[in-house]
């Protein structure tokens, strides 16, 4: 075994190799850009080494940077994570020749899958089912319109190096495959440094299943089931969960025994994936093989209990599996939820900043339930504009989906982000959605489910009463060390009326609320003065505090809670509302004050994120119409298109290509 390994990684996923190679007792090196200097991976490892400036060009990816850091440190082994290096053939080349072992495939076995246009050949060879496509050179845009057209709309348009959403668009029209092609190319280049793609048929309501194989030097290849991973938005896998709501036992058996036929028809030696697109008739098709360790191991590592970075070393190291096949059992169900740096309020635009505020919900396992959080930051982090956006990954594990999804919700209600934007709210509000808990899936679902984006939702029903009980427990106990506090001071008991209003952007909810031994106790008032039975809530909340961790009525919820000027917010569920606590008194007073107004901004264009301005698309006096596109602005490696809302005349242009934009900073302004 080896005595030190180094991670040509950051983030959450260096993170969780030195968890493991700890475990081991193998010793760690980390690498570093100037811009993670102070970051949560190079304070883990044993020993860390900066290799260059913020861009990953010039760090990151850099074979020769990551060669010699392994030099200076004595490390024996590199362990590329996922993204950067990990699938390029060309670094597994370059370590051997320095006499240093690679913790994944082989060389040979990543030209051939990690090709997408190659490893369908090979798929194919291998007795594979595969979706019917165009795997030649694609000349230009309009050659990919042709190839379209004669395959049939819908199509999928994908970077050929590609991985991770990027590079990768579909077209459901000749306009749609012209734009595509050229946002699939750059994005390509810019993300994987190979900018071919190509075209294939996109199958209607699709699933995205994939299996995790392993396989050993000594010619031994094992699968460990299957993860379901069709909850995406632009491609981007946001929610994973294994085993899959579709499959049975004999499709199951029937996608690993083909995925495993494609890793020994390339020897495959290490943790891979194969992917493939699955319809509704459980019908499946080889999608792409991934020739590294996945984002969403985890749920698989829940469910199998096997680890699967420890495996890649073992095998890197030359052992031989330790389980076959037929050891391999699935227990349970885990579901895995990738919280993001993105605004999911102003179409998931990327957020960047410090983590001023950063309290993950606590790591347990107990009553068959386990919360597992793999992040790569820590409170006082900064969120870089260089790099992927991801925050962490939240998993939990329970005996079946219910549970699991049950564990997922309440992690993420008490997980709480401050400084950034952050997608949490989204989650939240997906693990309560009735279509996602049903199991009726497809890569489809956000955008069908979301046609208009996320948006805030009013809360209303049994969601706004558990609000309000919440708000006037909070109220109830910073008053009671007000009260305290008073009575210090002069010497006089304070007394408190029951009776509060509670507004909930003002929507107003009547109740009484009073101390109930350790517990506070609310009672619901009707309009017409009659009042329910009484709810109790049970917390150890402390002022300043910022979750509400307790039970309703023995029923255990969290809420977020933010202090704002005259309340407070709190976040449930995915509803978030601003909450003020008012006497009787008070309430007839804010009922009089006016209702603020916001200020329009329709006739400017601004920048949604910091940024680089790729492309400006209009002119001067240019008119527009609604939908045509305005500028292309990257940021966090994805190339964002911005159109124009409304119809109307480009009266001026504040931003020039290659110039670098802070939020909200202009762009254009129409007349």
């Amino acid at each position: 075994m080896f005595k030190r390994i180094l991670i040509a990684n950051r983030g959450e996923i260096a993170c969780r190799i030195i968890r493991s190679a700890r475990r081991m007792g193998v010793e760690t090196v980390a690498v570093y850009s100037e811009a993670d200097r102070d970051a949560l991976h190079v304070k883990m490892a044993d020993e860390a080494l900066l290799i260059g400036s913020p861009p990953a060009s010039e760090s990151y990816l850099v074979i020769e940077k990551i060669v010699e850091a392994c030099r200076k440190s004595g490390a024996e082994a590199v362990h590329p994570g996922y993204g950067f290096l990990s699938e390029r053939e060309g670094f597994p080349r370059a370590l051997a020749d320095a006499g240093i072992v690679f913790i994944g495939p082989h060389p040979q076995a990543i030209a051939a899958m990690g090709d997408k246009i190659e490893s369908k050949m090979v798929a194919a060879s291998a007795g594979v089912s595969t979706v019917p496509g165009f795997l030649g050179v694609i000349e230009d845009d309009r050659h990919a319109v042709k190839i379209a057209g004669e395959i049939g709309y819908p199509v999928m348009i994908k970077a050929s190096a590609g991985g991770g959403g990027k590079g990768m668009r579909i077209a459901h029209s000749s306009a749609e495959v012209a734009e595509g092609f050229n946002l699939a190319k750059a994005e390509a280049k810019a993300s994987f440094g190979d900018d071919r793609v190509f075209i294939e048929k996109f199958i209607v309501e699709p699933r995205h299943i994939e299996i995790q194989v392993l396989g050993d030097k000594h010619g031994n290849v094992i699968h460990l089931g299957e993860r379901e991973c069709s909850i995406q938005r632009r491609n981007q896998k946001v929610i994973e969960e294994a085993p899959s709501p579709l499959l049975d036992e004999i499709t199951r058996r029937r996608m690993g025994e083909q995925a495993v036929a494609l890793a020994k028809a390339v020897n495959y030696d290490s943790a891979g994936t194969v992917e493939f697109v699955v319809g509704q008739d459980k019908s499946f098709y080889f999608l792409e093989m991934n020739t590294r360790l996945q984002v969403e191991h985890p749920v698989t590592e829940l469910v199998t209990g096997i680890d699967l970075v420890e495996q890649m070393i073992r095998i890197a190291a030359g052992e031989k599996l330790s389980v076959a096949q037929k050891d391999v059992t699935l227990t349970g169900w885990a579901v895995e939820t990738r919280v993001y740096a993105e605004d999911p309020f102003r179409n998931f635009l990327p957020s960047v900043g410090r983590l001023v505020k950063y309290r993950p919900p606590a790591e347990m396992s107990r009553d068959d339930v386990t919360v597992r959080n793999d992040t790569g930051v820590y409170e006082g982090s900064e969120i870089s504009l260089h790099y992927d956006p991801m925050i962490a990954k939240l998993v939990t594990h329970g005996p079946s989906r219910v549970a699991a999804i049950e564990a997922q919700a309440q992690a993420l209600d008490a997980f709480y982000i401050d400084g950034i934007r952050h997608n949490i709210p989204f989650l939240s509000a997906l693990m309560h959605h009735a279509r996602w808990r049903a199991g009726n899936l497809s890569t489809g679902f956000i955008a069908e489910e979301f046609p208009n984006g996320f948006t805030a939702r009013a809360p209303e029903g049994e969601i706004a009463r558990r609000l309000a009980a919440v708000a006037a427990a909070i109220d109830h106990v910073l008053g009671e060390r007000k009260r305290r506090i008073s009575g210090q001071m002069n010497g006089r008991p304070v007394t408190r009326e029951k009776r509060r209003a509670v507004w909930l952007d003002r929507d107003e909810i009547l109740l009484d609320v009073w101390r109930d031994g350790d517990a506070i106790a609310v009672r619901f008032v009707d309009a017409d003065e009659s009042a329910g039975e009484a709810h109790r809530l049970l917390s150890r909340w402390a002022p300043g505090q910022p979750v509400w961790e307790g039970t309703f009525d023995a029923h255990p919820i969290a809420m977020q809670v933010r202090p704002i000027t005259g309340g407070f917010r709190l976040a449930y569920q995915g509803f978030e509302a601003a909450v003020s606590v008012f006497t009787q008194t008070e309430a007839a007073a804010a009922r009089l004050m006016p209702v603020a107004t916001v200020t329009d901004n329709g006739k400017k264009l601004l920048c949604p994120m910091p940024g680089l301005v790729v492309s400006i698309a209009v002119t001067e006096g240019q008119e527009v119409k609604a939908g045509e596109t305005l500028a292309v602005i990257e940021a966090m490696k994805m190339q964002n298109v911005l159109r124009a809302e409304q119809d109307g005349t480009v009266k001026r242009i504040a931003a020039v290509p290659g110039a670098t934009l802070a939020v909200d900073a202009l762009i254009l302004e129409f007349a």
